[in-house]
């Protein structure tokens, strides 16, 4: 995704000018440089919605960087994920109106660096960006998306709740990470597929994955509402789609065969969107995993029905990921059933081995050299 333009431009610059006065030697970039490489949702304000949104810079020659956060920022703060030249991601948390300074480790002999950005939360998790101050001498430079992207779609097995770095720490963004891939997660905990309320989400995945902005938008006082989302703003376009989701349609007592109309309407939808994605993958749930049994499922058969309708039609890139066995209670939170840190990280590993063996073949370097 590229630079985004915003009415509240004036506004940025205001910003970007007070946050600049203590050092003479800063250099203002706005919030619309072309050379910004937007990833996720992001509104008009600009602002960002859904876990992982974020940028990626490439520059020459930087030293420093603070990100200036406009009013529409998570009060008191957001937490978000930085990583600089391809080094594991950290957290830190930035707030609206300050110069939030991003640590940047001493420059190797390579004239140029790479920094990425994102929010880490399925909640709380608008920043607001106004613009970038950088050192004097310090200019952006193209940044070059890798050719592998992944779009995952899900709920909270996806999403990284309960995890200290949320997204950043979920299967999802590890397996993209692992393959050298771009990636988007559009996951939110609690919601099912169906269009219905749940767990606090006022719509299903089915209607607020064509929106800008996550289900959290119901109760946020200074956006509440939704505007459709422009796919055409999604580059690149992703590669591999992956689908995990169903166990909060089960809790809200949705049919089986509710559910998988829902879904292969949900499907056909994204193969408009997506038509010359080389592949799909729907995962089936991998069930709760519980201490003293085998794990409980959920809409057994319904994922390999969905994917034989859509071989019935035609359509051969759709694939069906068997994930039995995959989390078991020592790989989950006994309180809640999810994923700990090392639970994600396996099933990042079994699915990794899944793709090599289907083919995918992760990228040997980054694009964009740092």
């Amino acid at each position: 995704m590229r630079a985004l333009s915003s009415p509240l431009a004036l506004l940025a610059v205001c910003i970007l000018r007070a946050a600049a006065a203590p050092g003479a030697q800063s250099v203002l970039i706005p919030h619309d440089d072309p050379l910004i490489h937007y990833h996720g949702r992001w509104d008009a304000s600009p602002g960002t919605w859904w876990a992982g949104s974020g940028f990626k810079l490439h520059a020459e020659g930087l030293t420093s960087l603070a990100l200036t956060l406009g009013p529409h920022t998570t009060t008191p703060n957001a937490a978000i994920g930085v990583s600089v030249d391809y080094a594991p991601f950290t957290s830190l948390n930035v707030s609206a109106g300050a110069a939030n300074a991003i640590p940047l480790p001493p420059p190797t002999s390579s004239r140029t660096r790479v920094v990425r950005v994102n929010v880490e939360g399925w909640q709380n998790n608008r920043i607001n960006l106004a613009g970038l101050v950088v050192n004097a001498g310090a200019r952006l430079v193209e940044y070059t998306p890798q050719r592998l992207a992944f779009q995952v779609i899900g709920d909270s097995l996806s999403a990284g709740q309960f995890l200290p770095q949320g997204v950043d720490q979920a299967w999802p963004f590890l397996t993209a990470e692992n393959f050298k891939a771009e990636h988007n997660v559009n996951a939110q905990p609690g919601a099912a597929l169906s269009d219905i309320v749940s767990y606090g989400n006022e719509h299903g995945v089915s209607f607020q994955f064509f929106r800008t902005e996550d289900t959290g938008y119901f109760d946020t006082r200074d956006h509440n509402f939704t505007t459709p989302w422009d796919f055409a703003r999604d580059q690149p376009a992703p590669t591999h789609v992956v689908i995990h989701i169903g166990a909060n349609d089960a809790s809200q007592n949705v049919t089986q065969p509710a559910f998988v109309s829902t879904y292969l309407a949900f499907v056909e939808r994204l193969r408009g969107l997506y038509p010359h994605s080389r592949s799909w993958s729907l995962r089936p749930c991998w069930g709760w995993p519980s201490a003293t049994a085998p794990p409980s499922q959920y809409y057994e058969g319904a994922y390999a029905e969905i994917v034989n309708t859509r071989h019935a039609l035609g359509d051969a890139n759709v694939h069906l990921v068997n994930t039995t066995g995959w989390v078991e209670w020592a790989d989950v939170f006994p309180n809640n059933q999810h994923p700990t840190v090392e639970g994600h990280r396996k099933i990042a590993r079994l699915f990794g081995e899944w793709l090599e063996g289907f083919g995918v073949v992760p990228e040997s370097a980054w694009a964009t050299s740092a």
